[in-house]
């Protein structure tokens, strides 16, 4: 009985970071609502420069908890930028964790506001952050034939044209990338093998169309292209493992989180889209090689790890705990007083009703 309590004890270490960060949402967003009001004659730039403020103490808190809270280790290899850029960052997909991943990142160089992400289309209906994020520069896409270019340019062009800082995140793959999923992973190989194309064992086929609309509307203020190649290091180690979950890595199950960033300039990307296709698909081939090494290296010595030296990277406390303990108080003192109960309840229930609405209507 004791150890069935405590390994239950130990599976609700995600309940304190999943409250407070759910919770703190209709917190966070009255406070983007009124410097949304306030700001309505300002300049668009004065206006984002402080939404990207806003944006990096929600997410300085965010990474309290997956970094400080979790105690993971990072180890980073290859050649991250100290400085900010105008980036387009491409990475493999496999959990849930990896939008966060590219947070880590982009506090490393001081560009944690300028985060935005291509997002799945159904993604905007999630309460409050659904709408947030479109706000925030996040950009929704459908599949395939339903992918809507010019509805993708338009936003990127908007934003280019008022020298929004950019560090857009895209997961070429479209979908995550789950070993124990065979039709997935079967459709995905297929889909190269017809047209050609290498066939790739740990990850899947990448799709062109948001990245070269990506590059083609933004390469007048784009600075490089960053492909990174994340792996979790389950405390079950070995490829055919999927990879942890939110809940699953606030619950300690990634002690080591491996990623490999490739800086590559603009100018050595191909604008034409059935070259860019092929330049993707060659940079997949590279990750999956990586990944190929990573697990199942006949080295011992270069198994569990990428090529070149790996630097064990922490993110000081002093960065991310005043954001959580702002956004907590802030929170908890909007919950001690009946109007501010009113007011909390109320944002969750006509915030999400009017996010979906501004959706409906923008159709």
């Amino acid at each position: 009985m004791l150890l069935s309590l405590v390994l239950h004890t130990y599976s609700m270490r995600y309940l304190l970071p999943g409250a407070l960060l759910l919770g703190s949402a209709p917190t966070y967003l009255l406070a983007w609502t009124l410097w949304r009001l306030l700001s309505a004659l300002l300049p668009a730039r004065l206006y984002q420069r402080v939404d990207d403020r806003l944006y990096c103490v929600y997410q300085n808190m965010v990474l309290f908890f997956f970094e400080n809270y979790t105690g993971v280790q990072i180890l980073i290899y290859g050649d991250l930028p100290k400085n900010k850029e105008n980036v387009i960052y491409l990475a493999n997909h496999q959990s849930t964790v990896d939008w966060i991943v590219a947070d880590m990142l982009a506090a490393r160089q001081g560009a944690l506001g300028h985060v935005r992400y291509v997002l799945k289309d159904k993604l905007k209906w999630l309460p409050l952050y659904g709408f947030y994020l479109a706000q925030h520069g996040g950009i929704y896409v459908k599949r395939s034939a339903t992918f809507n270019e010019t509805d993708m340019r338009r936003k990127l062009h908007s934003y280019v044209s008022t020298g929004t800082p950019m560090y857009l995140v895209i997961f070429p793959e479209g979908t995550r990338y789950n070993p124990m999923q065979t039709k997935i992973l079967s459709a995905s190989q297929a889909f190269a093998a017809q047209r050609g194309l290498p066939v790739l064992k740990h990850v899947l086929t990448p799709r062109i169309k948001a990245t070269h609309v990506a590059f083609d509307s933004m390469k007048s203020n784009l600075d490089a292209i960053y492909d990174v190649t994340v792996v979790y290091e389950r405390k079950d180690k070995g490829p055919g493992k999927k990879s942890p979950s939110m809940t699953e890595f606030l619950c300690k199950q990634c002690p080591k989180l491996h990623i490999h960033i490739h800086r590559i300039d603009k100018n050595e990307v191909p604008e034409e889209q059935e070259h860019m296709k092929r330049w993707l698909h060659e940079r997949f081939e590279i990750k999956d090689k990586l990944l190929i090494e990573f697990y199942d290296s006949p080295d011992p010595e270069r198994r569990n790890r990428f090529p070149g030296k790996g630097v064990h990277s922490r993110l000081s406390v002093k960065k991310t705990l005043p954001s959580m303990l702002v956004l907590g108080s802030l929170t908890a003192g909007l919950l001690l007083t009946e109007t501010g109960r009113r007011l909390y309840v109320g944002t969750w229930v006509y915030g999400t009703l009017l996010g979906c609405l501004w959706f409906v209507v923008k159709a």
